[in-house]
Order: C-alpha cells, then structure tokens, then sequence
C-alpha cells in the first residue's frame, strides 16, 4: 500500500528532482505549484516504480496527477499502483490534468471512462523567443508600451532577487498593496496572500526569481520555476502606477531566464476575464492541454440489477432480507473463514447489528463496487460468491465461500465457474482473478477447477480467467 505524504515547503527539494526534467509543460507539474495551491489542491505525495506520485484532496474528490518518471521510471507500473491504491479505498482512480501525449495511453488502458478538456484551465504555452523578442506586428503594442515605460523610467533596470533582497520584497508588498483594486474578491486576496508567501523562497536553487527596479525600489517582480524545456512562471506581478512594466517585465524575465528553454507557460486563466484578455494578448503558440480521465467499471456501464443464475444444482440471486440470519451465521464463522482473506467485522464502521453484513454488500451494489450473490440449494441459502475488486481495467476479483454443512460437494466449484462467466460474458470482463492461501488445499482444488493458475507467492497461490 502506498504511504503519502502532504506536501511541506521541505519536501520542494525532493519534488523538484522529478519535475526539473518533467516535459509536460503544464503548470501543475512544478514543486510550486502544489506548494503555494496547497490550501485549495491538498496535495500528498509518494515514490514509486522510480515515478513521483501526487493525490490531491479537491472538494473531497480524490484525483491523481498523470505519474512523472524519474531516469529509471516506469509509467505503467506507476499506474498501476495508483489504481491498487484506488481499489484499496473502493474509489476510481480519477486522473487529472493529463497531458496531450499521455491521453492516448489512458485512452487504450481503461476500457469506460469519461473524458473533459475544459478550456478554463487550459495553460497559455509561448515560444520563449516570441516573449524574448517580442517581433513581428503582432508584438507591436507591447513594443509601444515598454517604449513609454522607458521613457518614464529610463534608468529602470531588471534584475535576479534573492534572499538578500527581503526587505525590498516587503516594500514592494506595500506598494502593492496600496494599489490593489481587488480588496473584496476572496479568491484574488488568496491568491495575493499565496503570492507573498512564495516569495519568501527567493533564494533557493531551483527558483528563479526577478524584478525591475527603478530608484531604489521594485516596480515588479517575477518567480518562476524550470521544467523540462519549459520556464513555468508562477507568479507575475507589477505597480499598476507603472504604465508599461508589466510587458517590460515579462521580456526580461524571459531573456533572463529563459535561454536554453524553448517555452514559456504563464499559466491558466483561472475564468477571469482579465487575466484571459491579458494573456491572449501576448500571444500564445498552443493553450496546453489538461485532460481529466474518470474511469468507470463494467459494473456502472452494464449492470443495473443483479441478475438470477443457474447451474446444474444451485440458484445464484441477490441477497434478501430473510437471508440475513443464515448469511450472518456465515460470515461469523471463524474457523470456516480464516482463508477467507478479509476480516468482515473488522471492516465495518459502525457497531454491528443484526442487519450490517447485509446492509454492506447492498452498498457495496448500489455503488457499483462489488456484488454479493447468494447460493441457493433447493431455495436455501448455502454461500456467496462475490466478485469485487474492480481494476478499471477490465478486471476483476472473484471470491466463494460455503456454509460448513454444505462443504465437499462441489458446490463452491459450480457457483465459481458460474459467476465467472457470467462476468466473462454479460459484465464483458476480460479478465477474472482469484486467490487462495497456499494452506489451503480444497479452494487450490476448486480454483483448478474453473480457472489457470497464474503465479504464487509466500502466502498465496493465484489463478484467472481470460475470454
């Protein structure tokens, strides 16, 4: 199981390591990023198959970024873990932000899945001569506007900030603050506040950080961060009572920072009207895609009710209301159930009643996670199988157990066989795995049965079911 970690300003470092040679070009895949979004994104983050791993917590929703690989880093299985982490908590693996070379791969590996590209948060992507240079008629405003600037503030000059340059940091707040016409916008004051904080960072390797000064103080300031052939900028602001620094700004900081890279990102719109008319004005090559992938299993796609089976002496239905005694005589048995592999009791998160087991696998259903069919002999509640464990993947996991009085006549074997090609062939699966402890020599015989074994380890041996 993965271990996550929230995102702490001494975990940017580790992160870095991954993002400095990430191509994605997309702004949320920069340390930054998920340090100064943290309040709103709720971003943890874990190692694995030589990947980084994000979760953010949005509104509740649990949605991973796409992994980013380190030199020796295998995408595939880094995915894979992320839906083994999904599965463990009974949830989608909901990847956002994806993108545009990376959504084909999703595309292939889950099989039903809902797909958004919202223009909103769409990146602004220039080529990083275009805003070195500024050429051409389609540049010739903000040639104008820097030609005003320089003539207000001829001895104007850009330059790197650093630690040493706090205070004049914290003048430039003030001046700022002075000027901020957007004192009653919640989300703009939070972003103002997320901006100072940054700040206190300038300093560090890996943050790239500058501003324009004239007579002592700053009239801007920029703080950016390198990925890949992409300079991802992350915060940009200027005086207002500096007519022409802002595209003044925006050059140097590019013919700074941004030799050797080929794009600059500046970032969404966040839908402000502003910010989106600003931003086009500069021209963008490409708005950078971010594709959110929510998968969905074949239980929501083609399952509306659990349906009634049969095999040569049993009955496969739903779980009913006068099953429940018999049901929770099975599910209580510990001796019968300590190769069942999970703790029933143990998993429930409220105090046991007489109903509980039952009232889990209806939720289990109404969510689509899991269905609970109950064997019946001559009308007789004898067992359940179970086929749950979702992948998203087209897989799923099958579990039978049988009441002690009905053990040794192969009823567990028919009722397998059943569900699993009822899941082959109606859920549209392509594949049915099962697991058994090594001890245990009558489920090793009834999964032989119906199915080809597919490995072993210390504790168990493993079987599937392919069409």
């Amino acid at each position: 199981m993965l271990q996550w970690k929230p995102v702490s300003r001494e975990d940017l470092p580790a992160l870095h390591r991954y993002y400095k040679s990430c191509p994605y070009r997309l702004c949320e895949y920069a340390a930054l990023t998920k340090f100064m979004w943290r309040g709103h994104l709720h971003p943890s983050w874990t190692e694995d198959a030589g990947c980084l791993l994000i979760r953010n917590d949005i509104d509740g929703e649990q949605v991973y970024d796409y992994p980013v690989p380190g030199p020796e880093g295998d995408e595939d299985a880094a995915l894979t873990a992320i839906e083994t982490d999904c599965v463990d908590r009974g949830a989608a693996p909901v990847i956002s932000v994806v993108p545009e070379e990376k959504a084909a791969a999703l595309l292939r590996r889950y099989p039903y899945v809902s797909v958004s590209n919202v223009r909103t948060w769409k990146d602004y992507l220039y080529r990083a001569e275009d805003l070195q240079n500024f050429a051409g008629r389609r540049y010739s405003g903000q040639r104008n506007h820097i030609k005003k600037f320089r003539a207000a503030f001829p001895q104007a000059e850009f330059r790197r900030l650093g630690a040493e340059d706090a205070p004049l940091i914290e003048r430039f707040w003030q001046d700022y603050a002075g000027e901020f016409g957007k004192a009653d916008d919640p989300r703009a004051v939070n972003e103002l506040k997320s901006a100072q904080e940054m700040l206190t960072l300038a300093g560090e390797p890996w943050l790239l950080c500058g501003g324009m000064f004239a007579d002592g103080r700053l009239l801007s300031l920029s703080l950016a961060e390198r990925c890949g052939e992409t300079l991802i900028i992350h915060i940009e602001k200027a005086l207002y009572s500096c007519p022409g620094v802002y595209p003044a700004t925006v050059q140097a900081f590019a013919q700074t920072f941004g030799q050797g890279a080929a794009w600059i990102n500046r970032e969404d719109d966040a839908a402000d009207r502003g910010l989106r008319t600003s931003k086009l004005q500069y021209g963008p090559t490409e708005l950078g895609s971010k594709y959110h992938f929510a998968p969905r299993n074949e239980l929501i796609t083609h399952v509306k009710a659990i349906p009634e089976l049969k095999t040569e002496r049993l009955t496969l239905t739903a779980l009913r209301e006068e099953d429940i005694p018999a049901y929770n005589a099975l599910v209580l048995d510990g001796e019968r159930n300590r190769w069942w592999g999970y703790d029933d009791v143990g998993g429930l998160t409220e105090p046991m009643t007489e109903r509980s087991f039952y009232e889990v696998a209806q939720r289990d259903f109404a969510a689509r996670a899991a269905v609970n069919f109950a064997l019946r002999l001559d009308g007789q509640f004898i067992g359940e199988a179970v086929l749950y464990r979702f992948d998203f993947r087209g897989g799923a996991e099958l579990g039978c157990r049988v009441a002690p009085a009905f053990a040794g006549h192969g009823y567990g074997t028919e009722a397998f066989a059943a569900v699993a090609d009822w899941a082959l062939y109606r859920v549209h699966l392509t594949k049915v795995v099962a697991k058994c402890f090594r001890e245990n020599e009558a489920s090793r015989k009834m999964l032989s049965a119906s199915m080809r074994p597919a490995g072993e380890d210390e504790t168990f041996y493993y079987f599937e079911k392919t069409v």
